[in-house]
């Protein structure tokens, strides 16, 4: 009978380690924040940090990424870079005017001029000085290249801004995700630390009925046992909320060192329903990367255009106007205008290979937009099904919690009251600790199927704080 309750202790202890591994492991993380090259993972914090913890809500975290984060601030050089490279194309269609002034020393050797010698002229002309002040003018009237290059830049620079958007919308998304996370995290502190509690009184009972008499020494060990294995539940949790507090700060623009407290609990919500049609309807309207890709597409034809373009004839204007004499004082007016027509006649095949060049960027242009048409209709269908299935499972947590709650009771009752040994208590405990496990990873998947739902939608700036309002 000893062999017996001593190997039902052994294999006891087993199952409980085995149940609190799996009670403890912590969902696979939407977005890990690595050590990898990923600019969204990381930020450009604007100063150091304070002593004074900061409260930081979700909405304050989402404001602070989207001035920080590291994918804003290079998405906003893009459009700085995008923006010049237009100006510079537009150049080319905007009058030249340039000035000079100068005086140089000459002496002109004329037989080099192809002048012979004539009797009474020196073959050396000077040292002489001449004194020129010129404004020089010219102006493309006819380039059919240039102008599809300006249109073509000016696609260009309209698909970086839509970047940017999209590039925001996806802080919005980690932000919010790794704020999510991090609840979720300080929520498994919160559950590990009611479980110690229980556990502590569950161990104190234990010895009290141990010393009155009314129970075995095993029932003691094992509610150590359990009390030891809910301590080790509360330095996981811990420390994983720890973690995600540094990977939440390197998202948002914190400094690391930066210490902040969450103001919001990010209880659940259900959304208003929307139909899987006007949500795709939404989403090729607002998405910033299917709009940038569908510049792209233009900006391709214009750069099209413009190969064929190099054909045509074009047609300069050309003027200056200035001042020039020996001396400063003796200086007359001086001008020339003229006009150059350029007719391409044979370029080597120079413009059919631009041409072939083009077409092949306007096909890939175009296989990229209806690619990403699909993966957008993927997206939003996903995010539905995503959205969908966390909320069933949000339901059958929240009732599975409340059960495992009344199954700890009334196991405790039972064992206070001497009808049972507290294996049934330890089993419901770790009951308790699973299903409140599977409540916190439900809660935090539905949150974040809702804000994957607003990104898959191109709304997440707009729409994350009424996706993630509602009361618990």
């Amino acid at each position: 009978m000893k062999r017996t309750v001593a190997l039902a202790g052994v294999l006891l202890a087993g199952w409980c380690a085995s149940a609190w591994a799996q009670a403890t492991m912590p969902p696979a993380p939407a977005i890990q924040a690595g050590t990898g090259s990923n600019p969204f993972l990381g930020s450009v914090p604007p100063g150091p940090p304070t002593a004074q913890p900061l409260p930081l809500s979700l909405a304050d975290a989402v404001g602070r990424a989207l001035k920080y984060n590291l994918g804003v601030v290079q998405g906003e050089q893009d459009i700085a870079e995008a923006r010049g490279a237009r100006k510079q194309a537009l150049a080319g269609l905007l009058p030249s005017i340039t000035t000079s002034v100068s005086e140089t020393g000459q002496q002109i050797n004329l037989e080099a001029f192809g002048f012979p010698p004539f009797p009474g002229v020196p073959a050396i002309i000077g040292p002489f000085k001449v004194f020129d002040a010129r404004v020089f003018l010219s102006q493309r009237v006819l380039d059919f290249p240039a102008l599809q290059h300006a249109r073509e830049q000016a696609q260009k620079l309209s698909a970086a801004q839509d970047d940017y958007r999209n590039a925001r919308d996806l802080v919005v998304l980690v932000s919010a995700n790794l704020y999510l996370q991090t609840v979720a995290a300080q929520s498994r502190i919160e559950a590990a630390t009611a479980q110690l509690d229980t556990a502590k009184a569950l161990d104190a009972l234990a010895q009290d009925l141990k010393q009155a008499g009314l129970t075995a020494g095993i029932d003691v060990l094992r509610a150590r046992l359990q009390r030891q294995v809910a301590q080790q539940r509360v330095i996981v949790a811990q420390n994983g909320f720890d973690k995600l507090k540094l990977q939440l700060a390197r998202a948002i623009g914190l400094p690391v060192s930066q210490p902040f407290t969450l103001t919001d609990t990010i209880p659940y919500a259900p959304l208003q329903p929307m139909s899987l049609e006007a949500a795709l309807k939404i989403a090729y309207t607002s998405r910033g990367d299917y709009l940038a890709a569908e510049k792209r597409v233009q900006a391709a034809q214009d750069a099209r255009r413009a190969a064929l373009g190099e054909r045509l004839p074009s047609v300069s204007f050309t003027a200056n106007y200035g001042d020039i004499g020996l001396t400063v004082a003796g200086a007359r007016e001086t001008f020339a205008v003229g006009g150059v027509v350029q007719v391409p006649v044979f370029e080597g095949g120079r413009i059919g290979a631009q041409v072939v060049q083009a077409d092949a960027e306007l096909t890939r242009r175009r296989a990229q937009l209806t690619d990403l048409k699909g993966r957008i209709e993927y997206d939003v269908r996903a995010a539905f099904l995503d959205l969908k299935a966390a909320e069933d499972q949000l339901k059958v947590a929240q009732t599975a919690n409340h059960l495992a709650q009344q199954e700890l009771a009334q196991a405790r009752d039972r064992f206070a009251a001497g009808v049972a040994d507290n294996v049934e208590v330890i089993q419901a405990q770790q009951a308790v600790a699973e299903a409140s496990e599977n409540y916190i990873s439900s809660l935090y998947a539905h949150n974040v199927a809702k804000a994957s739902l607003a990104r898959a939608l191109g709304i997440g700036e707009e729409a994350v704080k009424t996706y993630l309002g509602g009361s618990r």
